[in-house]
């Protein structure tokens, strides 16, 4: 990382302050600036950096004529195409993945190390919020930052110098999918995975009609990148079980895609649950699955398979009979990323329903690359969507959505979900608003040494899907320490991370983020072990 890099990290890493500017010129018109923690992302018309809010006192008629900038704290001025600014009223967001927030009060100008924007906007008494916005390159670097400081403000009541505080800087992501790309309403519920060739692929529900859950028209569809998530090749939808029994596509919905890579063969195996019929139902709640096998009355357990690093894809096979037992009420993979173990066993974290239709979270293993599987005993009743790791041990952690209380759910098995025990973390440190996260295991070399360390994500907060966060375990996840704390976005999102690793010194992040309904984010494991310590 370069050297000025270094000198934003520990502000970024939890920040969301605000700098109150001193008027100059005339007391009645002040100036408040404030950051929110964001990516900016390539593919999104606009991106809000900073923003500017001017407060008129009293009823005098102002307008605001110019705003200027310096851009100090960007990387590379070559990543970004052009920016502009955005008048978002009393509202306190301008959201990047909506075209409908904001009103431009300018026009687009080139990026330089200090900019003067002119701009026509009649000022309000009170609040007036603006947005210095920007739009990036298809090739911006998905290392670096974009940072902005307002250094002045133009009005017709006189000019507002600013002082130059201390800025963020917004690290450069990707809007993987946006709402509408390719006609699909709605993208989520994604899961990244990296080949054994180093590919990545990313599934992900496309909710064509609607954004709601199934029972609703949805296929399972594949972005896959081969640059290291640069770039991404166009979307191949991989499970569409269309008008199956004669009924629409819109009960024959296909959801929750989680895959595994056998690191052995390079086969990749990518399942979805599927509904048909059961119109306005929902697989985990009520009758929308019921025991047994039966094809419309039970949710189906679905798993296709690539052997080309997942350019083309087998037709789905139903594993239902296989997997479920008779009297649960449903079986299903969980939206996650499963493992290979040393001795070539796969391991899929998978959740379902017992026998009494309460929510439960488990694995399934194979042992002879993807042939047969067995189905451990629920790990914990209350739990759903869940992860599995190696830890040191060599035994397994299953880290779960909690249906119960605000805490995620931590079991640790040694026989391969054959038995369970509660981890010492389970439902009292990491903290959830009932979400799917994501838990990775990086090993590492420093200092001549073996090292590992575990990656946990999710929305690090009780209340809502909000403040998305790497947290970081140096005991294979006995603790996580704050200045291990990493916030990628403190906006609203669906949440819905997936991890993975994509190279010796990177990992890749997908999630449902504040600025696209689905973000793509590379960041450097050193980052990520540093934590907020300066050097």
């Amino acid at each position: 990382m370069r050297a000025c890099l270094l000198a934003l990290v520990c502000a970024v890493w939890l920040f969301d302050g605000t700098s109150n500017l001193e008027a100059k010129e005339d007391p009645g018109v002040t100036v408040r600036t404030s950051q929110r923690v964001h990516p900016v992302l390539i593919r999104n018309p606009r991106n809000g950096v900073l923003r500017v809010e001017v407060n008129v006192k009293g009823s005098a008629k102002v307008k605001l004529q110019a705003m200027h900038f310096t851009l100090q704290g960007t990387d590379d001025l070559n990543d970004i195409d052009l920016l502009r600014v955005f008048s978002t009223g009393t509202q306190r967001d301008l959201v990047g993945r909506s075209s409908a927030n904001g009103t431009a009060v300018s026009n687009s100008v080139a990026p330089a190390k200090k900019i003067a924007i002119r701009c026509n906007a009649d000022l309000r008494p009170g609040a007036n919020i603006f947005w210095l916005s920007c739009r990036l390159k298809a090739k911006a670097n998905l290392l670096n930052r974009v940072a902005a400081t307002c250094t002045a403000v133009q009005t017709t009541a006189g000019m507002i110098v600013v002082k130059q505080n201390p800025t963020i800087g917004h690290r450069i992501g990707i809007a993987l999918r946006r709402h509408f790309d390719d006609n699909v309403h709605t993208y989520r519920i994604a899961v990244l995975a990296t080949t054994k060739k180093g590919t990545l692929l990313s599934a992900y529900d496309m909710r064509r009609r609607k954004g709601r859950d199934l029972q609703e028209d949805i296929d399972i569809g594949l972005s896959r990148s081969t640059n290291g998530g640069q770039t991404w090749e166009p979307v191949k939808v991989i499970m569409d079980m269309g008008t199956f029994g004669g009924l629409p596509q819109s009960q024959n919905g296909c959801s929750d895609p989680g895959f595994i890579v056998d690191q052995n063969t390079g086969e990749i195996f990518c399942f979805a649950v599927w509904m048909n019929g059961k119109p306005g139902k929902h697989q985990w709640s009520g009758d929308g699955s019921e025991p047994g096998f039966e094809i419309g009355k039970s949710a189906q357990f679905l798993m296709v398979r690539s052997k080309d690093d997942g350019k083309t894809w087998t037709k789905p096979q139903n594993l239902t009979r296989k997997l479920k037992k008779k009297a649960w009420w449903l079986f299903a993979p969980s939206p996650q990323q499963g493992i290979t173990l040393p001795n070539g066993t796969l391991v899929m974290p998978s959740q379902g329903r017992d026998a009494k239709g309460k929510e439960f979270s488990t694995i399934m293993v194979s042992r002879d690359h993807g042939a047969n599987w067995r189905v451990g005993t629920p790990a914990y009743s209350g739990g759903s969507e869940c992860q599995a790791v190696l830890l040191g041990n060599g035994s397994i952690m299953l880290n779960m959505r909690n249906e119960r209380e605000r805490f995620r759910a931590v079991y640790i098995t040694r026989d391969l979900g054959k038995t369970w025990q509660p981890h010492k973390t389970n439902r009292n440190t990491l903290k959830e608003p009932n979400c799917n996260g994501s838990l990775l295991r990086v090993d590492y070399q420093a200092k001549g040494k073996k090292q590992r360390v575990l990656l946990f994500v999710n929305p690090h907060t009780q209340r809502g899907r909000t403040h998305h966060t790497i947290q970081v375990s140096f005991d294979d996840g006995l603790s996580w320490p704050k200045s291990h704390h990493l916030l990628l976005d403190d906006g609203l999102g669906a949440g819905y991370p997936s991890l993975t690793r994509i190279d010796k010194q990177h990992v890749g992040i997908v999630y449902e983020g504040s600025q696209s309904h689905l973000v793509f984010e590379k960041l450097p494991i050193a980052q990520l072990l540093r934590g907020t310590k300066r050097k």
